[in-house]
C-alpha cells in the first residue's frame, strides 16, 4: 500500500513537470532594441521535438495514478467493510416460562355463616332473639318494670288534688303492686331472659365458628395453591437459568470466534498486493527502478 501510494505521488509529480513544460510553450520571442542594444522581453519557447511522446506519457501517468488510487481505495473499502461487520447471533434466547396465576378464593363474611343455618335453626334464633330483646327491654335499666319498681318505693298513700282555687281534696293512692311481687316478676323474667340470651349466643357462636373454620379452610387452600405455583415457578426459573447460561456462554464463544476470524480477515486484507495491469507496468517499473 505504501509503495503504491509512493508511485502514485511520483506519477503526479512527473505529470505536473510535463504539464509545466507544455504550459511554458509560446508562439514567438519578443525583443526590444535600446541604444542599439537588443533585449529579449519574452523568450521564445517552442514545443520540444518529443511533444507527442510527452502528452502520451502524461496521459499514461494520470491513468496509472488513477488505477493505483482505485486499487488503494478498493483495499481500504474492503478492510473498512470487514471492520464494520456486526456480530449476529441467530440462536433465539430461551423463553422464560411463567406459571399461570392461580385462583384465590375470597374469605367469607358473617352473612355467609348465617346462611349456613337451617330454616328451623334460623327460626329458633329469631324467636329467642325476640324474646331476649323484648324481655330485656322490659326489665333492664329504664324499662317499664324498672321504672315501676323505682316509683313504688316512693309512692305515697295519699295525694292532694286542687279541685278549685285555694281548695284541695285528698286523693287516695291504692298500690296494686308490691315490691316483692315486682321483684319476683323481675327475677322470673331475668331467668327467662338469660335462657333466651344463651340460646341466642349459641347461634352467634355457631355462626362465628362456621365463618372461622371456613376462612381457615379457604386460607389453607389459597396457601397451598400459591405454594404449588411458587414451587412450579421455581422449577421453571431453574430450568430457564440453566438454558440461559448455556445460551449466553455459546453466544460469548461465538462472538469471540467472530472477532478472531474478523481479525484474521483484516490481516489477510491488509497483506493483499495490487495486481498491476500490464498497461501500467512500464510506468510503475520506471519509478520502482528509479528508487
Amino acid at each position: 500500500m505504501s509503495q503504491a501510494q509512493s508511485v502514485s505521488n511520483l506519477c503526479n509529480q512527473r505529470a505536473q513537470e510535463i504539464n509545466n513544460t507544455i504550459s511554458s510553450v509560446n508562439n514567438a520571442e519578443k525583443t526590444v532594441t535600446i541604444d542599439r542594444q537588443k533585449y529579449v522581453t519574452v523568450p521564445g519557447i517552442a514545443f520540444p521535438s518529443n511533444i507527442k511522446d510527452l502528452i502520451l506519457e502524461k496521459s499514461r501517468l494520470h491513468a496509472c495514478q488513477a488505477f493505483l488510487m482505485e486499487a488503494i481505495k478498493a483495499k481500504d473499502s474492503l478492510i473498512s467493510s470487514i471492520q464494520d461487520e456486526e456480530f449476529i447471533y441467530n440462536v433465539q434466547i430461551p423463553e422464560r416460562e411463567m406459571v399461570p396465576t392461580v385462583r384465590i378464593d375470597e374469605l367469607v363474611t358473617e352473612q355467609w355463616g348465617w346462611n349456613q343455618l337451617s330454616d328451623s335453626e334460623m327460626s329458633d334464633f329469631l324467636l329467642n332473639e325476640a324474646y331476649a330483646a323484648h324481655i330485656g327491654q322490659f326489665i333492664h335499666n329504664r324499662g317499664k318494670l324498672d321504672i315501676l319498681r323505682r316509683e313504688l318505693t316512693n309512692l305515697p298513700t295519699i295525694e292532694w288534688m286542687e279541685v278549685e282555687s285555694g281548695k284541695k281534696s285528698p286523693v287516695q293512692v291504692t298500690k296494686h303492686h308490691t315490691s316483692a311481687s315486682l321483684l319476683q316478676l323481675h327475677e322470673d323474667l331475668a331467668q327467662q331472659h338469660r335462657a333466651y340470651e344463651q340460646r341466642v349466643n349459641y347461634f352467634k357462636a355457631k355462626v362465628k365458628n362456621l365463618v372461622t373454620e371456613e376462612n381457615a379452610r379457604i386460607q389453607k387452600l389459597n396457601a397451598e395453591r400459591l405454594g404449588e405455583r411458587a414451587r412450579l415457578q421455581g422449577e421453571f426459573d431453574q430450568e430457564w437459568t440453566v438454558a440461559y447460561t448455556a445460551w449466553s456462554n455459546d453466544r460469548d464463544e461465538s462472538e469471540k470466534m467472530f472477532e478472531h476470524q474478523r481479525e484474521l480477515r483484516i490481516k489477510d486484507a491488509a497483506t493483499l498486493r495490487i495486481s498491476v495491469d500490464s498497461r501500467f507496468q512500464d510506468v510503475i517499473d520506471m519509478f520502482i527502478t528509479a528508487e
